[in-house]
């Protein structure tokens, strides 16, 4: 069997080299690191190095790639959006062989089987935790149930009961209900996307929940795009393909979570396509999410691409005000948390970006009054959550303005990333360039990358563009501020 292992090869490396050698970090990376790391500590203080860089690790460096990891989501998220820029010219400054920076998230649960072998995946982590290194290399992929697998993965809190629908949601609620109580499959795959925070994940566990409980002996595999890149990076090290197609090849339903999150990992990309093409040729249900339609996946092989659209695309739009306040009232009631009308009204007008933030306001607020047992009242509330609604005043996405750019000059949101220069469609996207520059704290690349991975002179042409037409044309002056006030109001 060791010898059959020791030969057979991914179809993925038959596409695209993948050194296995090189995910090591040698010790001219290491050290690269280290200069990194002591720079970023002198360039931002010791509180911010604290509160966020230290616990960056260096993780692995294969095809010119530098990858890091850090324990959480919500950490990954902000050095991605406050760091990553300063973090890459540095490695690059240090090491010009490095063209990229990855960011992971890598959750550490339990004693690791063995320290050399990098990114284990949260799911295995948790069922190898008590096992040592030599029961853990004889195990097989079907020990490893795929069942343990999706059981140790999901939230108890997500369900379907716990879902509140509203028009923004309803397509997609429905579209996943479908999935699950038809005794066939109505469309496969089943697509959902959207923004952060706006419940794609809240659904993809209340939908595992109820396949589980449908059909106790099914093998329900869910993950998250990373997890399933770092089973496959495990595979290749330990020279385990069989193991690796079995474990994935032999699930009832496969549910994949962030797709996005796969976006250039080329050698990933081939082997989620041939598991993707196994599992649908053998009538097995696949259920996938990210973060913009299938088609606007940057990053991603068309060919992997035009398969994700084949089934059901559902998107989830952002949340309504009415939406917001059904969250808030319900979220308040779950929590034993009595809530002013004012307040809830409040609370739904002012946090608009996503429902997380709303529900992570919502526990400050449950958490003060029951440390100090006060009644809320609205300037209470506006007390507690101060530092929250001003950051949050500060905070407008790109992505939104985006949207918001494309509503007001009647056009789809893919012209904002398209590479159309037709008059029509050039002006209003550059627009929401100089926008993005003014009501952002985004670099110019990182601005760049959001429309289409345009090169951050684009952006600044953008913006010298639009402030020159401004101060010639007073209505395209007050069409801009008006977009401006829309935004700054929403």
């Amino acid at each position: 069997m060791s010898g059959q292992r020791g030969h057979e090869s991914f179809e993925a490396t038959k596409h695209a080299s993948f050194d296995t050698a090189s995910l090591d970090p040698t010790p001219e990376i290491q050290t690269t690191w280290n200069k990194v790391y002591t720079q970023l500590r002198e360039e931002y203080g010791e509180a911010v190095f604290r509160s966020w860089l230290k616990p960056i690790k260096l993780q692995a460096y294969y095809q010119k790639t530098l990858e890091l990891s850090v324990p959480t989501r919500f950490m990954r998220d902000w050095i991605q959006n406050h760091y990553h820029d300063r973090i890459l010219k540095l490695c690059q400054d240090f090491n010009e062989d490095i063209t990229r920076v990855q960011i992971v998230v890598l959750v550490a649960v339990g004693p690791r089987p063995d320290a050399g072998e990098g990114a284990l995946p949260l799911s295995s982590a948790k069922l190898h935790a008590n096992q040592n290194p030599a029961s853990t290399a004889a195990k097989s992929a079907g020990d490893q149930k795929p069942e343990q697998d999706v059981s140790v993965s999901l939230d108890p809190r997500f369900t379907f009961d716990s879902f509140i629908v509203g028009k923004p949601n309803a397509f997609a609620y429905a579209a996943m209900r479908r999935v699950i109580d038809s005794p066939s499959m109505p469309f496969n795959p089943l697509y959902v996307y959207g923004g952060v925070g706006l419940g794609k994940t809240h659904l993809m566990h209340a939908a595992a929940w109820a396949l589980k409980n449908k059909t106790p002996t099914a093998k329900i595999m869910y993950l998250s795009a990373e997890k399933f890149m770092y089973q496959f990076v495990r595979a290749l090290r330990e020279q385990d393909s069989m193991n690796f197609k079995e474990q994935f090849r032999s699930v009832d339903v496969l549910m994949i979570d962030d797709i996005q999150f796969i976006a250039g990992k080329e050698s990933t990309q081939e082997e989620f396509f041939h598991t993707f093409n196994a599992l649908i040729d053998q009538g097995k249900q696949i259920i996938i999410s990210g973060d913009r339609a299938p088609m606007d996946l940057e990053g991603i092989d068309e060919r992997l691409r035009s398969r994700l659209g084949w089934g059901l695309v559902a998107d989830i739009r952002p949340s309504t005000f009415d939406l917001r306040l059904e969250v808030v009232r319900l979220k308040a009631e779950l929590m034993g948390l009595e809530l002013q009308q004012d307040i809830a009204v409040f609370l739904a007008g002012k946090i608009t970006s996503n429902i997380r933030e709303l529900e992570g306001a919502l526990n400050r607020l449950a958490v003060h009054h029951d440390m100090t047992g006060q009644p809320l009242n609205l300037e209470i509330t506006q007390d507690i959550l101060s530092d929250v609604l001003r950051s949050y005043e500060r905070r407008i996405t790109i992505d939104e303005i985006q949207r918001k750019v494309a509503e007001h000059y009647g056009l789809r949101i893919q012209d904002m990333h398209s590479a159309r220069r037709a008059r029509n469609i050039a002006r209003p996207r550059q627009v929401a360039m100089f926008l993005c520059k003014k009501l952002t704290a985004r670099s110019l690349p990182e601005i760049g990358r959001k429309f289409g991975g345009r090169d951050h002179t684009t952006v600044m042409h953008a913006v010298r563009k639009i402030e020159e037409l401004m101060l010639d044309d007073q209505q395209f002056s007050d069409e801009v501020n008006a977009v401006r006030r829309v935004l700054k109001g929403s």
